[in-house]
């Protein structure tokens, strides 16, 4: 059995708030641990609730107000009740008992907020950094991508995550509120669904369903596909319009996000299949070595010696949006992830993600083995051109070498990683570029970093030129490293720094003169152009000035 891991208030409000709860009161704020959920009824007698979201039924308005005060002296998280018009009255008394309050809407059914609160409060909050329970980000997710508002259900019609519709409160349809309230959608409108067909196709595949509006039932127009695990159904993705049509591949993004929701339903059916955070460790451990590959084959159906590759996601330009713009728009690690692992499964049904160190990895198996096909570029790119849509930030994406089985995916990863250095590093503007495309710019990379970390390797007269530049406030070092680039054409070197080819001359051969520089030695010349560019790549060179 998985170890209980506690969740916070706001996780628990982030994923089951709107519509069925508002939060009113939080003396200690949002992210007070909730430990676990009670109901209590008003006959029953005082206990200690330590910690705990406790449902108050059977009492509301005012006779709610002293089993507030009580449940609070029994050090209780949170209080949910319904208000029956005492808001202000219940509001105060929870804030002089110094406990949060949880208004419940006058139509949701006890039944409904215990079984939803009771799903995030399992899951433990384990979504990677810290979100609510996996479904519910899932659904955030799929509603991010497809603009739509979204539902996950299972194969009872039991609505068991939801993304928040807050933003799009007024476009939200009576059936939508109905399931996710408890109640069943309109006899009518169900039985015309199963007459369609509707629930028939999304019993036998991966067809996304398109099913039209009916503004005579207050019905919008909607999507859906069936998640499946083989033959067998386990529920389904049920994709409501909003303010906005949906995206251009909303339907596409249907597909990878069934494929990725099948996993979270396995897991939650089975005690012996492994829990979320196991999984991206399996995945993580194969990602940098330290996880058997026949473990990870045969914990996910993959071929253990089937060709695969690695891509790299890393957000890039943080540091140039203003404070409250990032606060706003930055797009954190555990919403790249998701984003990731639904569009590199609607790429590889077998696609395996996980992140480390700020960056998101995708392992997609059964890929060609020669350069990056167009589907898997286009992937890529569509997850950096939604992101900055999104968020404003920007991603970059870096494609590893095709590898002849699982237990080579580290060096994958390995080569999608030093494509992300040499991106960064402004080898490469693009947002998407393989190994295969930048390998002279990789080792280059490599080979400037060894000098770097190597101070016995050090040229004395690049270190010369380098202090000079430092006490004079010149960049000579700018100028060579032009003149070497443009393997000697003065012309073509002075274009590039805009200045006359005469002025370029004579610093090149002012630089010569102070530090000693053997700019005639072809292998000199070779060691001190690799030492310059080492030590303009590294923040510590010297300062950019007309030299």
């Amino acid at each position: 059995m998985r170890p209980h891991v506690d969740s916070t208030l706001r996780q628990l409000v982030a994923a089951v708030g709107e519509p069925l709860v508002d939060v009113v009161e939080s003396p200690a704020g949002l992210d007070v641990p909730v430990t676990g959920l009670a109901i209590v009824d008003p006959d029953d007698e005082p206990d200690q609730y330590s910690g705990q979201l406790v449902l108050v039924i059977g009492a509301r308005g005012h006779d709610a107000v002293a089993i507030v005060r009580t449940l609070a002296r029994g050090r209780a998280a949170a209080v949910a009740v319904k208000a029956g018009g005492a808001v202000d009255e219940l509001r105060a008394a929870a804030a002089g008992a110094g406990v949060a309050l949880l208004v419940v809407r006058p139509d949701v059914r006890w039944e409904r907020l215990e079984s939803l609160a009771r799903d995030v409060l399992d899951s433990g909050g384990d979504t990677g950094e810290g979100g609510p329970g996996e479904l519910f980000s899932l659904a955030q997710t799929v509603a991010l991508l497809t603009h739509g508002i979204v539902s996950i259900e299972d194969t009872a019609s039991r609505v068991l995550a939801y993304s928040r519709s807050d933003s799009d409160a007024a476009q939200v349809d009576e059936l939508r509120r109905l399931s996710i309230l408890g109640w069943q959608g309109p006899p009518g409108y169900l039985r015309m669904l199963r007459e369609w067909g509707v629930f028939d196709r999304l019993r036998t595949g991966e067809e996304v369903v398109h099913v039209d509006e009916h503004v005579d039932l207050g019905i919008r127009r909607r999507l859906a596909v069936g998640i499946h695990a083989g033959q067998r159904q386990l529920g389904t993705i049920w994709v409501q319009e909003g303010a906005t049509p949906f995206a251009e591949r909303a339907a596409d993004v249907l597909v990878g996000a069934a494929r990725v929701a099948a996993g979270h339903l396995i897991r939650r059916r089975s005690r012996q299949a492994p829990d979320a955070r196991w999984s991206r460790d399996l995945v993580a451990g194969l990602l940098d070595g330290r996880t058997n590959p026949g473990l990870v084959a045969g914990m996910f159906g993959l071929d253990e010696h089937g060709s695969a590759l690695v891509v790299a996601f890393a957000v890039r330009d943080r540091g140039s949006l203003p404070a409250g713009d990032r606060a706003t728009h930055e797009l954190s690690l555990a919403e790249l992830t998701d984003v990731v692992s639904v569009h590199a499964a609607t790429y590889r049904r077998a696609a395996l993600t996980a992140s480390h160190d700020a960056r998101v990895y995708a392992v997609l198996p059964d890929v060609p083995r020669d350069r990056a096909e167009p589907a898997l570029l286009a992937m890529c790119a569509e997850v950096a051109a939604m992101t900055l849509r999104r968020t404003g930030v920007r991603v970059q994406a870096g494609i590893g070498s095709t590898v002849a089985g699982l237990a080579d995916v580290a060096a994958s990863r390995g080569e999608a990683d030093r494509v992300l250095d040499a991106m960064a590093s402004g080898a490469e503007d693009s947002t998407v570029a393989a190994f295969a495309d930048l390998r002279a710019e990789v080792l280059l990379n490599q080979t400037l970093g060894l000098l770097q970390a190597s101070p016995d390797l050090r040229d004395p007269a690049v270190a010369l030129l380098v202090g000079y530049d430092r006490d004079h406030g010149t960049d000579l070092v700018g100028s060579v490293v032009a003149w070497l680039d443009a393997m000697g054409d003065v012309r073509v070197a002075a274009q590039r720094l805009t200045v006359h080819p005469n002025t370029l001359r004579y610093r090149v051969r002012r630089a010569v003169a102070v530090s000693g520089l053997r700019l005639d030695d072809p292998r000199a010349r070779l060691m001190h152009h690799l030492q310059l560019l080492a030590v303009r790549s590294d923040k510590r060179g010297p300062p950019s000035s007309s030299g």
